[in-house]
């Protein structure tokens, strides 16, 4: 699912803190505007064996 918060994708240089937005660009700067939230799989994370495993033992 995508969130509909993004950030201005230039903000650590143009600006003193993000700034988020609704739309394509940034109100501010006119820069583009990317996805604000991490991606929810890492499919090179070295725990996540291990995570899945405790879920499945306590279900």
């Amino acid at each position: 699912m995508k969130s509909d918060i993004r950030v201005c994708s230039a903000w650590r240089a143009v600006h003193d803190r993000p700034v988020y937005t609704l739309s394509d660009t940034c109100p501010e700067c006119g820069a583009d505007a990317e996805n604000s939230a991490p991606a929810p799989f890492d499919p090179n994370d070295p725990h996540g064996e291990y995570r899945r495993a405790l879920k499945r033992r306590h279900r």
